[in-house]
């Protein structure tokens, strides 16, 4: 069943200036991802920093997910989920609920018990683990990931999916034998957190960062460098050194290795880990027993990486100004197919046919790309307009029936957005280059 442009529920405005209206209080700072995301009809406003993400958005966040389950179950991640409510005593044994401020969505229920809306969850996991009486040496190292909706009261949303107040993420915690154990733990989850980067094709930075609220002795952040990052990043230009500014004590202009002079950039946040220790094991009681089989505290580290950030954030740097281009794995799809125009001589010709016949073919020869592939059937319009609202859009690959599909054998035109070039490939030619797209 082939998948029609016309049948997707994704709200088009793709003219310029139709975001103005939908972002409520006027002089409300916006960016290039935030404007391309509402034309494009991936999300609609709900509420202040709360978003409703439409089909093909969600199609990208589970493609996303997929490629962090892969990279965390990598590394021996198991994944789990727990409840987005959490009890106002339990952050009050870590000490958080009074720490956390306003920034904690606080609600009651009819009994008059507190809650909170879990931003992270290090209390839930380690009472979690805790409860668990008789966990041995042999099990550890556990590494436990969710992937949910996490929320946030921000003061003031903003920049749409980049600073919102609910948002999904993925969130690793794990448990170690011993401070040696945990710390390789960190390096090998920061070294799945590059690999998950590297394959989303994003230019990214390890900088790092403090520990905050979550607490701990070390932390990093991963970077994606933009203008309208709100973070300030200093960086060794030879890469001896990368850091938060919030991090250094006073003005540090070289870099502690080499001597460089440090360069100044913003940055957008889309991961960030911590080395936590022992800080909640030994509040919740999170032990192990030794070979000796004496109790010990279980050593600790979190990892989040924002799902939604990163969906937004790729848009905010890979894209122009007016068409959105995606990493090419999380498209959420990955083919559009232009027919000619109503009426037109390439029509009259059996083009349509000949375009549909391909679509066909192809989804039998490439069935992985079977539903990832879109035919834009608004053959009314010129296939000029199709073709520029398929730029905006960001599919990686455009297959045209242009004037050359009246040849023999027929000609299709194929744009392939993200390296910016067309070719003119007869069936065989057009199957033969998408054979190697990922999905």
């Amino acid at each position: 069943r082939r998948v029609l442009l016309s049948q997707l529920f994704q709200p088009l405005n793709l003219q310029a200036g139709v975001e103005a209206r939908w972002e409520g209080r006027p002089g409300e700072p916006s960016c290039r991802s935030q404007r391309l995301m509402l034309q494009a009809g991936l999300i609609h406003p709900a509420g202040p920093g709360c978003y409703s993400y439409l089909p093909p958005t969600v199609r990208a966040m589970e493609k996303l997910v997929r490629v962090m389950d892969e990279e965390m179950q990598a590394v021996g991640g198991q994944k789990l989920n727990m409840p987005s409510l959490s009890s106002a005593e339990l952050w009050g044994t870590s000490g958080r609920w009074e720490q956390m401020g306003p920034e904690l969505f606080r609600l009651e229920d009819r009994h008059g018990k507190g809650y909170c809306l879990g931003p992270t969850h290090e209390e839930v996991v380690t009472e979690l683990v805790a409860a668990q009486s008789n966990l041995s040496y042999k099990q550890l190292p556990l590494r436990l990931y969710q992937v949910t909706r996490k929320f946030r009261d921000e003061p003031k949303p903003r920049f749409g999916l980049l600073r919102s107040r609910e948002f999904y993420m993925k969130d690793m915690y794990t448990f170690d034998t011993s401070e040696e154990a945990a710390r390789q733990t960190y390096d090998l989850v920061c070294n799945a957190y590059c690999s998950l980067l590297d394959r989303l094709g994003l230019s990214f930075v390890k900088v790092r960062a403090a520990t905050g609220s979550i607490g701990g002795t070390m932390s990093h952040e991963f970077q994606l460098p933009a203008d309208i990052g709100e973070d300030r990043l200093v960086l060794c230009p030879d890469g001896h050194f990368a850091a938060n500014v919030e991090t250094l004590n006073g003005e540090q202009t070289s870099c502690p290795t080499c001597g460089e002079k440090l360069t100044q950039t913003r940055g957008i946040e889309v991961g960030h880990t911590f080395y936590l220790g022992t800080k909640y094991s030994s509040v919740f009681k999170a032990i192990f027993y030794s070979p000796e089989n004496k109790p010990q505290l279980a050593e600790m580290g979190c990892y989040g990486l924002g799902v939604t950030r990163i969906l937004a954030a790729s848009i905010e740097v890979l894209s122009t100004e007016d068409s959105i281009r995606w990493p090419r794995l999380i498209a959420p799809y990955q083919l559009c197919f232009i027919p000619p125009k109503r009426g037109s001589k390439e029509e009259g010709e059996e083009g349509t046919a000949l375009l549909e016949q391909l679509y066909d073919d192809l989804t039998e020869a490439q069935p992985h790309l079977t539903g990832d592939s879109v035919l834009d059937d608004r053959t009314q319009l010129t296939i000029g307009k199709r073709l520029k609202d398929a730029n905006k859009l960001g599919y990686p690959y455009v297959i045209v029936a242009g004037k050359r599909v009246c040849e023999d054998p027929p000609v299709f035109e194929v744009w392939d957005q993200n390296a910016g070039e067309v070719l003119f490939l007869t069936k065989e030619g057009v199957i033969e280059l998408l054979s190697k797209v990922q999905v």
